[in-house]
């Protein structure tokens, strides 16, 4: 009877033996390495502690409001180009000071002036990431801005800022060429939780940087998903930049954007149009700026309904919704340094777009005054006044606001 060779046999099972300690050596590897990237990332926390006061000549009480905004985040390491990000948020009134209503949020509906700061607890951002010299993807609950913020913005001037979740992906191909596109499903607004929007929203986004200015290209094609037929299509382009003249800088922008609404019932047709010209000499910025969020024939205004609208059209939020008959806001402003922080001076001045089929012309004034301060690498303060006067329409109103802030 033959024996069969042992030594194939012997030399088959050193080989499995051989890539199996191998492989468990290369997951030991990799699992201390995803270890290391969970556990050396970074924390961080930023407090801003707040008071706020609404006075408008209507029945609604004047508002006050102190409230703590708390932010904690924790972003991990990078392993083979991933990490995450998880960030809670919470806001609380101070000292029992809370007279004022935050309608979408159900808190003291129609009682006093609105303040959009209702006491919360929610996950502002947890997302997963990857991210190699060309390409940025981001999968979960994140912050999304484009544009400056005029039309995708995170609203971060309210305790509760805007999120968004979503699929982001940003392309940079060359230093030169940005090209960005991110799909919406729920937008997680200034409310709190009770008032988010679910969403199949589109966003594209591509700039290109020249010696003179980047030119920026963009759709934005914005649904809510609320089983109703709905779209917000704009499309626009914009270029902004700044030159040399002697020892100022000029600066420019140039912006113009068509948007179609539409619904079961109605369609509407509006453009937007924005130019700005300023220099900064001396330590001084000023700047005039004429901004047309136009009408249709009086029944439909431009609407940016995911902007960082408390930068634009005065700080007072008296346009937070465009009204029917449009506005154009002729601007003009003044910033530069004093005492160790910044100060900015802003005069707006309001009008309507479509005046002829609404019979309203004047929309109003309103002065902007501000003062910010960092101390050190942690501390911030500020405070800042906005006083609007009323025109055809609305009521004269005065919010001031004071704040300080920590981070580390």
């Amino acid at each position: 009877m033959k024996t069969l060779n042992s030594k194939p046999q012997k030399t088959a099972l050193n080989i499995a033996l051989g890539l199996a300690l191998i492989g468990a050596s290369s997951f030991a590897v990799q699992a201390e390495s995803i270890t290391e990237a969970l556990t050396s990332g970074k924390a961080s926390a930023n407090l801003n502690l707040r008071y706020e006061s609404v006075e408008q000549d209507n029945e609604s009480k004047d508002a006050s409001a102190l409230t703590l905004r708390t932010l904690l985040s924790y972003e991990t390491g990078s392993f083979k180009g991933f990490s995450a990000k998880v960030e809670m948020e919470d806001t609380r009134i101070v000292l029992g000071q809370g007279d004022y209503t935050v309608g979408p949020s159900g808190y003291n509906p129609g009682i006093y002036s609105v303040i959009a700061d209702p006491e919360h607890t929610e996950l502002d951002q947890g997302y997963i990431q990857y991210k190699n010299d060309v390409v940025t993807a981001k999968v979960g609950r994140q912050v999304i801005t484009m544009d400056g913020h005029r039309f995708i913005g995170h609203v971060g001037w309210r305790q509760d800022r805007q999120t968004f979740d979503a699929a982001t992906f940003k392309v940079t191909p060359n230093k030169d060429l940005t090209l960005q596109y991110a799909y919406i499903t729920q937008r997680n607004r200034i409310f709190a939780q009770d008032a988010d929007f679910d969403a199949k929203d589109h966003l594209i986004n591509a700039s290109y940087k020249t010696s003179v200015g980047t030119l920026t290209g963009y759709g934005y094609l914005l649904e809510v998903d609320n089983d109703t037929d709905n779209a917000l299509d704009t499309f626009g382009i914009s270029f902004a930049g700044a030159t040399k003249a002697g020892d100022a800088k000029i600066i420019y922008r140039a912006e113009y954007a068509s948007q179609t609404s539409e619904s079961a019932t109605t369609e509407y047709d509006a453009s937007y149009l924005n130019l700005e010209a300023g220099a900064v000499f001396s330590g001084i910025t000023a700047k005039l700026g004429y901004e047309v969020l136009g009408s249709d024939d009086g029944a439909y205004g431009f609407s940016t309904p995911l902007a960082t609208l408390h930068k634009f059209n005065g700080w007072s939020d008296q346009f937070l919704a465009t009204p029917t008959q449009g506005l154009v806001d002729t601007n003009v402003s003044l910033a530069g340094k004093a005492f160790g922080g910044g100060w900015k001076v802003a005069y707006h001045m309001f009008d309507a777009d479509d005046s002829a089929d609404t019979g309203v012309d004047d929309l109003g004034t309103e002065l902007n005054l501000s003062y910010v301060k960092k101390f050190g690498k942690h501390y911030n303060a500020g405070i800042k006044y906005a006083a609007y006067s009323a025109g055809d329409t609305k009521v004269d109103a005065d919010k001031l606001w004071a704040w300080v802030g920590v981070k580390f």
